[in-house]
């Protein structure tokens, strides 16, 4: 195979189309310009969703494609090598989304030959695609269909063996919830923007993958060395034994100090049970063992058995979106219900941040008396775990008023009314994540034009708000983007940032090991323009794809430029309308985008995104 990217070392130099239509795969030559110019990961996947999936394509529909990718440096020797992105044109949404998953999956990908997975057209039955190696089957998947996440696969590695990795749905997927994830591992998600219902709608249950191939390497002793010592740097930062123990869960209760922990359907900040379902919580009370993944050396998942009354569940976590979005947003008071609230997400197959805002959501509408007891079919209540598996199971099961809260909370508030829009807490159809911005101008920015909706993982801002001054948006919109610029690195490159965000590992060493793992120099700026290509790729896809895109859908819910926090120590706190407007004018224009939050031309042009303008001139928006 002539592919100059795959003799340079890193990438595999192929992609593995599956047609769930016709039956049928193939193995096709990976575009060295496409992993010039993306990388990989979340760069291929972007790039492939664009290309490929028609502008107006029902996210639920044949036209639709799910991509997942791991990068050029997944499955190689350095610390936590083992992420992959898997995206599809989002049912939550309406754009392209995306969603990061660990485990073990992306380094198998690899291993079986692939730089990227396409799935394409749709199966008239439920099926699953088993890849080994070259050899890549699609078999019936019906004793499976209808089966919990992780008992599925336990079903499936039962029947092709335990070296097989799994990514599959639940129940959630298969029933077109538009907030279900794709599990991995009994316990890792692609949990964001609705990519289990992506898969649902093709009757896709799992792909399982097997590898026995190598990854090339430009310079198999350097990379060798080059790892030692990025794991020894690890093992040497002081955050090492601070994250360690307790993994994410541990900022539970700093998030909470800061006044940020979202309460009661992110109505306060600071819930006064906190302590009761953090860190020390979890490890003084539920936890068994650590779970990390692929080549992690701070394995952050706390492999747990909770018991609640009669039941109880074994469940990797919770983390600490889990604990904010379960716990304080749904009001639960103890790591137990956490726990089993975060088993019950799983093995239906949903998402927790979105599953736990949902929930909440509908909580605070029976609340307000805007659905009545009689449409949820019983009583719920804030901190009920009973009420909690009511909800969550009608969400996954689309029954009674759970058809309607499937949807996601932008789809649900339309359909309710009463004001109820002003406290669904999305940004562009994607619930919103652990942090509560009102008193927190850069995360709220952050939310507000992170280019998938309303998540953290592009700029977790909370600490340069709290390091450098809450009042203050000045400035804050430099820090957004560099942070847009830094954390979606690691996202084509296919590794974890957990190392350089929690223990402050250096950022400069993941080009080094690009350029030694590929024999293709990289600077820290070139790797920032490849980000900036994927970020303006997706917006224009934004605007191509959805009527009247633009600036309003960058604004947060009512509530938090309306409703200052009203307990804790943010009390009095908010953001004005016109803090928010100074902030998008700011980031827009360092951006290279026009007052609408569109990117221009010559922006355009000066990352190679031709066929963007192209597109944009086409439906007359540029």
């Amino acid at each position: 195979m002539d592919c100059d990217c795959g003799r340079h070392g890193g990438y595999m130099g192929k992609i593995l189309r599956v047609n769930l239509t016709h039956k049928s795969a193939k193995a096709e030559p990976l575009d060295p310009e496409m992993a010039r110019d993306y990388i990989g990961g979340r760069g291929f996947v972007q790039k492939i969703l664009y290309d490929e999936v028609p502008v107006g394509a029902d996210p639920l529909g044949p036209d639709n494609k799910v991509v997942m990718a791991p990068g050029p440096l997944s499955g190689v020797f350095m610390p936590a090598s083992g992420k992959i992105q898997f995206g599809a044109l989002s049912p939550a949404t309406g754009i392209m989304g995306d969603a990061n998953m660990g485990g073990h999956f992306s380094a198998e990908v690899k291993y079986a030959g692939y730089d990227a997975i396409i799935i394409e057209g749709m199966s008239d039955h439920p099926c699953i695609v088993v890849i080994d190696d070259d050899e890549v089957e699609i078999r019936d998947a019906a004793r499976y269909w209808g089966k919990g996440s992780a008992s599925a696969e336990k079903m499936i590695k039962d029947d092709l063996g335990e070296d097989f990795q799994v990514a599959l749905i639940g129940p959630a997927g298969e029933n077109l919830v538009n907030i279900a994830c794709v599990s991995h591992d009994f316990g890792r998600q692609a949990g964001r923007t609705g990519i289990g219902a992506v898969m649902g709608s093709k009757k896709l249950k799992a792909i399982a993958v097997r590898g026995s191939n190598s990854i090339p390497l430009a310079d198999p002793d350097r990379v060798y060395e080059q790892g030692r010592k990025m794991f020894e740097g690890c093992f040497a930062k002081p955050g090492f034994r601070e994250w360690t123990p307790l993994g994410t869960s541990g900022v539970t209760p700093w998030v909470n100090e800061v006044g940020a922990f979202p309460t009661k359907n992110f109505w306060t900040t600071f819930f006064e049970d906190h302590e009761g379902i953090g860190g020390e919580a979890l490890k003084e009370r539920i936890w068994l063992t650590d779970k990390g993944c692929f080549c992690c050396p701070t394995p952050c998942g706390k492999y747990s058995h909770t018991t609640v009354g009669e039941k109880a569940a074994y469940v990797e976590g919770p983390e600490y979106e889990t604990v904010a979005l379960l716990g304080g947003n749904c009001m639960l008071k103890t790591i137990e219900e956490v726990a089993y609230a975060n088993y019950l997400c799983d093995e239906l197959g949903l998402d927790t941040i979105s599953g736990g805002a949902v929930v909440a959501f509908a909580l605070e509408c029976a609340e307000r008396g805007i659905i009545a007891e009689e449409q949820i079919g019983r009583k719920v209540q804030w901190g009920d775990i009973d009420s909690f598996e009511y909800l969550i199971t009608a969400i996954a099961n689309r029954d009674g008023i759970g058809d309607i809260l499937a949807d996601g909370v932008r789809a649900a508030s339309a359909k309710f009314g009463q004001g109820s829009e002003k406290f669904a807490i999305h940004v562009k159809g994607l619930e919103w994540s652990g942090y509560e911005a009102r008193w927190a101008p850069a995360m709220m920015l952050a939310y507000m034009t992170c280019d998938i909706g309303a998540h953290h993982n592009r700029a977790w801002a909370i600490t340069y708000d709290v390091a450098k001054g809450r009042e203050e948006v000045e400035g804050k919109a430099a820090k957004v983007i560099e942070l847009q610029r830094i954390r979606p690195s690691f996202d084509l490159l296919g590794a974890c940032r957990l190392q350089w965000v929690e223990i402050g590992f250096e950022f400069e060493h993941y080009p080094d090991m690009f350029e030694i793992v590929t024999g293709r120099k990289m600077t820290v700026e070139e790797l920032y323009e490849a980000t900036d290509r994927v970020w303006n790729l997706t917006r224009t896809r934004a605007f191509l794809e959805v009527p009247g895109f633009g600036r309003g859908f960058d604004y947060p819910p009512a509530r938090f430029y309306e409703e200052p926090i009203p307990t804790g120590p943010g009390k009095g706190k908010m953001l004005t309308l016109e803090q928010l407007d100074f902030m998008l004018d700011d980031y827009y224009a360092q951006r290279g985008w026009d007052s609408g939050g569109k990117p221009t031309r010559d922006t355009l042009l000066g990352l190679g995104l031709d066929e963007c303008v192209r597109d944009l001139e086409g439906k007359g928006l540029l």
